[in-house]
């Protein structure tokens, strides 16, 4: 229980509320580590070191553990990655929780899951300009403001004293020249530091993210794929927080050091076992944030989370029509009352969970 209480005590607001932003860091970061390492590998691939945490609250805390699978069970639409699809007239289409990450423990889908990607005629995914680095880099080039200071402001100029040695310190560890991040929005920075190095090593070694995978699968299988989104609107709604905040939580982050290695591998194993609901629940009670940032994480929920969501469900709407359709994104995109199970559902679908 110590070292859950030592999370606790090192943690502050934004980067806790940030920490549930990983599904869409996690899309930034496909291309900012090919930026950064240049595709190439360390020598030796480091083990990834992440803890369960809900294995040590089981040991520790099992009240908690309690409290916390209490209140996800209270969430709408919290248990399942696969969801089934219908609408009279239509073939049956699905919708799919991934997490933009490399282990082998996501990329390996379960048989229901394979099954609907096998048989579906159409694949949809949030963006598809993560499949094309080269491209996606030349057109987000026509807007550099999303991606780095393009005036006199530095990264360094908005860190106090103290925050630049733990920014620095942290660049160091990683091998990263800090002259190199001089310009570099935080956002981007974020994308690439919250990863475990044994997630680095792979994305740098070539492994594709769930996501790519899938792609690259159902163009080799003759499906069409089909994106939701732009890598500018998603750098756009990054964008539209205000500095503060994601500096913040930049910062703190970073004070978090391997211990965000134990979210991401708690994260993992929620995943396997498709409890997207228990996401919230987890963070709030085992890494407690306070209210003093509700209205900074009302903004960051607002702009990537329910406005994104909307997005989605319109732009899917007419593809969905055609039937077959395998519709994968981030997992923490399927629950709750604005999640894209309850949006279908409005949308006059009867969305049901598929078989695990």
């Amino acid at each position: 229980m110590k070292r859950l209480v030592a999370i606790a005590d090192r943690a502050a607001p934004t980067a806790l509320k940030l920490v549930a932003a990983f599904n869409v860091l996690f899309v930034i970061a496909f291309f900012v580590v090919a930026l950064l390492l240049s595709g190439k590998a360390r020598a030796e691939a480091p083990a990834c070191t992440g803890v369960d945490m809900l294995a040590e609250l089981a040991n520790n805390d099992p009240a908690l553990l309690k409290t916390i699978e209490e209140e996800a069970r209270k969430t709408l639409n919290g248990e399942g990655l696969l969801w089934k699809l219908e609408k009279p007239g239509q073939r049956p289409s699905w919708l799919y929780g991934t997490m933009h990450v490399t282990d082998p423990r996501v990329t390996t889908l379960e048989p229901a899951a394979q099954k609907a990607f096998d048989g579906a005629h159409t694949l949809v995914m949030e963006t598809t300009d993560v499949l094309d680095p080269k491209a996606m880099m030349a057109s987000l080039m026509k807007q550099p403001e999303l991606m780095m200071f393009t005036d006199a402001t530095t990264l360094p100029s908005l860190l106090s004293p103290e925050d630049a040695k733990i920014v620095n310190a942290a660049l160091e560890a990683r091998g990263i020249p800090a002259a190199s991040i001089v310009r570099m929005k935080p956002w981007m920075l974020s994308s690439m530091v919250a990863l475990p190095a044994c997630e680095l090593n792979r994305k740098a070694s070539g492994a594709p993210v769930l996501d790519i995978l899938l792609a690259q699968q159902a163009k080799a299988a003759g499906k069409q794929v089909k994106g939701l989104e732009t890598a500018a609107d998603q750098l756009s709604a990054m964008a539209s927080l205000p500095m503060e905040f994601h500096i913040q939580g930049l910062v703190e982050t970073l004070k978090l050091g391997s211990r965000m290695d134990d979210v991401i591998e708690t994260m993992v194993v929620l995943y396997q076992r498709g409890d997207t609901g228990m996401f919230w629940p987890l963070v709030r009670n085992v890494l407690p944030s306070g209210a003093s940032d509700d209205s900074g994480y009302a903004a960051f929920e607002e702009a990537m989370v329910t406005t994104r969501n909307k997005t989605m469900a319109e732009r899917a709407a007419p593809i969905l029509d055609q039937g077959d359709v395998f519709m994968a994104v981030g997992a923490m995109h399927l629950p709750g009352p604005d999640g894209l199970v309850e949006l279908f559902r409005k949308a006059g679908y009867t969305v049901s969970v598929g078989d695990r």
